[in-house]
């Protein structure tokens, strides 16, 4: 007699996503989670208003997962992003939208979210085994049959689904468990770096602090390769901080800019356009138009219209352009390298912030080795993966918890039937 049909090891958004469904399938389940509560981690997300998916349609949700998201297809095509939405309307967690098709809770708090799955979770019969670590999932000739924690009990179990987490937000207990888990049974783990994280720099305007606190919205930055080719740039809103740069666009370019470090030829460059939607042609042309109806008034009083103030400021004085001289003085040669800097200031980048310090975790558990429709290894039966623990990573905006959502629902359906097998 076993003691579960269904083990998941981790008790945060994919994992009891994966019990959720293991049980509606008619597994008997339990979650080990090493902290006294589930969904620690979860609490934090989306500002701690957790956003929980996003309203696109799937095909896009998946362009939003730059990190191996076409691995996902098959998953998607069985539970998406607008199940998740009518999982929680039908739990009594009502959902609202925000900008960028951003969905929260209308209770605007994490918790909702947590308590929404937890009720679900207690009316399904789930176990919950807390404070609890898993040190390894026992197997016997390629078999998973259970799992044994670090205070020495033992459960036995024909299906195991680890969703232990990344490396990120350490102090939540993802600590990269489950990756010396699936290592002991023979997986490869690809290299882990930071995604979705604030870019530090050591230009002259970050060590002085020039530009610090200043928000810029509706920017493009862009990340250069060493050709000085574009190999990915972002329009939304950055801001300069004390060490560099953040916001969305810099979080959404930090995982190729992580990339292009790797490649071992020191600084990145990114280009930082701050009015993506005129060409340098029409802004010397709004410039000319300035200068016709305003000619008299300082080149900063004049030209306030296009810029916030202290970025105005900062641009005029890296060109050596007194701000204070009438406009109509401002010179051709002036205006050109006043638009190609507003089109494209530089900034380096030498690293990002460390995974402990990131939103999302890249690299994982090597694809080659799960198959994509049931989100169980290759290498070993009744062993299961979803969640951040895959080598699978997306931008925010509630594409990583989509993901994680997806993968962990898929996983425990398809553990759910191949436990089933056993008890006849």
């Amino acid at each position: 007699m076993t003691d579960f049909d269904v083990i998941v090891v981790g008790g945060g958004t994919s994992g009891m996503m994966a019990a959720v469904s293991a049980a509606e399938n008619g597994a008997k389940v339990a979650i080990v989670d090493k902290n006294r509560m589930l969904g620690k981690k979860l609490r934090l997300t989306g500002g701690g208003r957790c956003n929980v998916t996003n309203n696109r349609p799937p095909e896009e949700i998946i362009d939003f997962i730059p990190g191996n998201g076409k691995f996902l297809y098959s998953a998607f095509s069985q539970y998406n992003n607008y199940d998740i939405m009518e999982f929680f309307e039908s739990n009594g967690v009502p959902l609202k939208e925000e900008d960028h098709g951003r969905l929260f809770p209308v209770a605007n708090q994490s918790k909702a979210i947590i308590e929404g799955l937890q009720k679900k979770l207690k009316a399904l019969g789930v176990t919950f085994i807390m404070k609890s670590t898993v040190s390894a999932v026992s197997t016997e000739t390629g078999q998973v049959t259970g799992v044994v924690t670090t205070e020495g009990q033992a459960y036995s179990s024909h299906c195991v689904i680890l969703t232990t987490g990344g490396k990120t937000f350490q102090y939540t207990g993802s600590t990269g468990d489950g990756y010396k888990l699936a290592k002991a049974l023979g997986h490869t783990v690809t290299p882990l770096f930071p995604t979705e994280s604030p870019i530090k720099s050591r230009d002259s305007f970050v060590q002085q602090k020039t530009l610090q606190g200043l928000s810029l919205r509706d920017i493009r930055l862009s990340v250069m390769n060493q050709k000085g080719k574009e190999i990915v740039g972002h329009e939304m809103d950055m801001l300069f901080t004390h060490f560099g740069v953040s916001g969305p666009a810099a979080l959404r370019c930090s995982m190729f800019v992580n990339k292009e470090l790797e490649l071992g030829y020191g600084d990145v460059t990114l280009v930082l356009d701050a009015l993506p939607k005129m060409s340098i042609a029409d802004l010397i042309k709004a410039i000319d138009e300035r200068i016709a109806d305003q000619g008299n008034k300082s080149i900063k009083n004049g030209l306030k219209h296009l810029l916030p103030e202290r970025y105005l400021e900062f641009l005029l004085k890296e060109l050596n352009i007194d701000d204070n001289k009438p406009l109509k003085q401002l010179t051709d040669e002036e205006k050109l390298a006043f638009s190609e800097l507003v089109k494209g200031f530089i900034i380096t980048g030498y690293e990002t912030y460390p995974l402990d310090k990131s939103f999302v975790t890249g690299g994982g558990i090597e694809l080659k080795e799960v198959k994509p429709k049931s989100m169980e290894s290759k290498l070993v039966d009744g062993l299961f993966f979803a969640g951040e623990l895959l080598d699978v990573n997306g931008y925010t905006g509630g594409y990583n918890i989509t993901a994680a959502f997806v993968t962990g629902h898929v996983a425990g359906k398809h553990a759910a039937e191949i436990a089933s097998y056993f008890n006849y």
